[in-house]
């Protein structure tokens, strides 16, 4: 009793203390003209606001505000860029800035107290971090290292969706993907498949990829109103622990399952191998266990969940414009023809398949709003002041459905990359108009194993397949469900029939 009621009276003090502070900075920081955004409430701010889907609220907002707003979340400054040109400002310009991450209930809860790549702090760890998982699996050179693994893979995923069209079964796209994507990339980090077969081992995965993704996505009031974390309002907090607590049972089995392997894979080291074997670094870090879990824990969900969502969206745009699907598979046909499967060495070649992947990454994009940074020092934006230590989010959403930047962007377009001022955009960081993994320094690591398993199991699955719904499926619902990736609301499942010759489906 005496406890809750010095927890009462320094929540009074503090919620006072609060309101005479932020009349005291309006007053001082009015010399200093901030970006325009709406008041908000006392103490709370502009948290209301945000709603159940902040991108789209924040993109309704910028429309009145401009494209630097500046908002009032609880007791944290919160800067959001809604068009390219505020983007680049932001991460190009003063990228150095703003490199670091903001401390939210995600990193401690989920990402073992930010030990991880995406949470962790700007600096010789982080760096390392990067270094190896570059090197060894996401650059360039490592991903071709791993084309054969990828190729094997899918060759699975052909038989048993072949299989399935025989049956007259449909499938469920999200979890044939990540059944995929984990054995993938578990072949690779870990020299096994994770998964042996599909069922409620892949569906419980699945169902922990995508509830990370969600709950990390939340603004959480306690990340807001530090006072207030301990009572956990939203129950967030509680449920990422139990979350984490799967996450690492599942990470520690495979970790010690791992190294009481290892006399097995000498002169064939994996990632996981290659990464303890190179756990120091010149500049005296060393890389803990816990920093190399949280390193597994990053690669295993974004690389699966975020692929994953991208593909799904983009075959649920082709089956409600079947003349997109069908423009895809003539090409592919004239390219390839229907006697092999296709190769990623074909997707150069393929120029309307590239441009269905940039149309998607435009208007599904992976993270609608990037992942938030902080500010390490003020700055100046727009002739905007923005103080120390304000969060920012980049509504990469918005961007990709701005009338300014793009002709009727809220139709599903692929033409628009194949001619014009838009042929030559890159999803890569580079052309802000389209930056479905974020820019600068923090972009997105698994930038280029996303786009080219997106671009080769989307076009595979095109050219293997036709598709269409199944029959007790009028209409295709297209809402969106937010969280850290942008999910489909309802998951879809399709009917496919096999369009190649049959060899080209055998094991």
């Amino acid at each position: 009793m005496v406890l809750f009621t010095e927890l009462t009276t320094a929540a009074i003090i503090f919620l006072i203390s609060h309101i005479l502070i932020s009349t005291l900075l309006s007053k001082t920081t009015g010399r200093r003209r901030l970006p325009p955004g709406p008041r908000g409430w006392p103490v709370i701010g502009a948290l209301p606001y945000l709603g159940a889907m902040p991108h789209v609220s924040l993109a309704k907002m910028a429309k009145e505000y401009g494209p630097v707003m500046y908002l009032k979340v609880g007791t944290c400054g919160m800067a959001v860029a809604s068009t390219p040109d505020a983007a680049k400002a932001f991460l190009k310009t003063l990228d150095i800035n703003f490199s670091n991450r903001p401390p939210n209930a995600g990193a401690t809860h989920l990402a073992y107290n930010a030990q991880d790549m995406v949470f962790a702090h700007y600096g010789p760890r982080w760096k390392l971090l990067r270094k190896l998982s570059n090197l060894h699996m996401l650059g360039g050179k490592a991903l071709e290292n791993w084309a054969n693994v990828r190729a094997n893979e899918l060759g699975h995923m052909l038989k048993s969706m072949s299989e399935m069209s025989r049956e007259g079964e449909r499938v469920v796209v999200a979890e044939m993907l990540t059944f995929a994507m984990a054995n993938m990339i578990g072949q690779v980090i870990l020299s096994k498949r994770v998964f042996a077969k599909k069922g409620a081992e892949v569906n419980e995965f699945k169902d922990m990829v995508v509830e990370l993704m969600t709950v990390a996505g939340y603004f959480n009031i306690g990340d807001f109103i530090p006072l207030l974390a301990w009572l956990d309002l939203q129950g967030i907090e509680r449920g990422m622990k139990n979350l984490h607590k799967k996450f690492d049972a599942l990470l520690t089995k495979m970790f010690d399952e791992h190294k009481e392997t290892s006399y097995e894979r000498k002169g064939k080291e994996d990632f996981l191998d290659v990464v303890m074997a190179n756990r120091d670094n010149s500049e005296g870090e060393r890389l803990s266990t816990t920093n190399i879990k949280a390193l597994l824990l990053n690669l295993f969900t974004a690389g699966t969940d975020t692929s994953s969502s991208a593909i799904e969206w983009a075959l649920a745009e082709m089956m409600k414009n079947r003349r997109i699907l069908k423009k895809a598979q003539a090409e592919m046909d004239q390219v390839i023809g229907r006697n092999r499967r296709l190769l990623e060495s074909d997707i150069p070649n393929l120029p309307y398949l590239r441009a269905i992947c940039k149309e998607t990454f435009r208007k599904h994009p992976s993270t609608p709003l990037n992942l938030p940074r902080i500010s390490n020092e003020p700055c100046e934006v727009n002739g905007y002041y923005i103080p120390k230590n304000t969060r920012l989010s980049v509504n990469i959403w918005a961007i990709g459905r701005d009338f300014d930047v793009w002709e009727k962007p809220l139709e599903f377009n692929p033409e628009r990359f194949l001619s014009g001022k838009n042929v030559k955009i890159d999803p890569r960081g580079n052309d802000f108009e389209l930056i479905p993994f974020g820019a600068g320094r923090r972009i997105c690591a698994g930038t280029r194993m996303g786009i080219v398993m997106v671009e080769y199991i989307l076009g595979t699955l095109v050219h293997s397949f036709d598709w269409k719904l199944p029959n007790d499926v009028i209409d295709l619902n297209m809402e969106e469900a937010f969280g850290l990736a942008l999910q489909k609301a309802v998951p879809l499942q399709a009917m496919v029939t096999p369009r190649l010759t049959l060899d080209v489906y055998a094991p």
